[in-house]
């Protein structure tokens, strides 16, 4: 007589369920670092704001009128509008911001953010660029970053941006006198433009020789093809809550397979 010591069925079939379930999680914990890859002396950035969502916001649009919630992030890098229109647009999207004042060189990360793959999909983000009066960057489509499949994998690593990508709001006049981020700025005051958005980077000369709220003096120093800002994503999957239904369940079903193996000697023939 000996114990029969093969492994229970259930014990195979719990552990291909468990490992085909946290392999497939659509939940993800998301970090986002951004980094400011501007030459020396050149554009700073205000926090970057940025949602995970379903595909359905749209921030603004090239050529048309700026309207509050892309004009608060443009003109003040406050998202102060921005924030409620994504939320009444999106109800389930994640939002969040990283980053205070990135000068040339800082780099910052946020905390994690928990999301549902399976729902928000898509990535959207808008950053003031400073010193300047309107001008900001982002993506006026809101499907141009799909940054998750429905398993949660991760489909981009990182959003690069170049000088030639910085939008023009054309909600305020170029004024150094009411500019944020410089010492001579007033940027609660400005003038109105009246334009629409539109891509421009060659209004920052307007600022060179001027001393920013940093301490260094600008010089623009962007052509087209400058990199000027990245957004990098680290992702750690979450086991959605059915597989540790199937664990729990699990532990269950394999002890009470085990407790009956040992209560009962199996006779083997010679």
């Amino acid at each position: 007589m000996i114990y029969d010591q093969r492994l229970p069925r259930c014990a195979i079939a719990i552990g291909f369920l468990l490992g085909a379930g946290t392999a497939n999680a659509a939940i993800v914990k998301v970090k986002v670092t951004v980094q400011n890859l501007a030459p020396v002396n050149s554009v700073s950035f205000a926090p970057l704001r940025f949602g995970f969502h379903n595909g359905t916001f749209d921030a603004f649009d090239n050529g048309a009128v700026a309207t509050n919630p892309i004009i608060s992030v443009a003109e003040g890098g406050s998202g102060s509008d921005w924030f409620p229109a994504f939320q009444a647009a999106e109800r389930n999207a994640v939002l969040g911001s990283a980053g205070g004042v990135l000068t040339p060189g800082a780099s910052a990360t946020s905390a994690y953010f928990l999301v549902d793959t399976s729902v928000n999909r898509y990535f959207t983000f808008g950053s003031m660029v400073v010193p300047s009066n309107d001008h900001f960057i982002g993506n006026d489509d809101p499907l141009e970053y799909r940054l998750f499949d429905m398993a949660g994998k991760l489909l981009i690593n990182q959003i690069d941006q170049d000088a030639s990508e910085i939008w023009d709001a054309g909600s305020e006049a170029t004024d150094p006198i009411n500019a944020a981020f410089l010492q001579i700025g007033t940027n609660d005051s400005r003038t109105p433009q009246n334009g629409v958005v539109g891509f421009d980077f060659n209004e920052f000369s307007a600022y060179n020789g001027l001393t920013t709220a940093a301490g260094y003096v600008f010089n623009n120093s962007l052509v087209e093809n400058t990199g000027i800002y990245r957004i990098s994503f680290l992702t750690t999957a979450v086991p959605e809550p059915a597989s540790w239904a199937m664990l729990i369940a699990g532990f269950g079903l394999i002890g009470s397979a085990a407790r009956r193996n040992r209560g009962h000697l199996v006779q083997k023939s010679n």
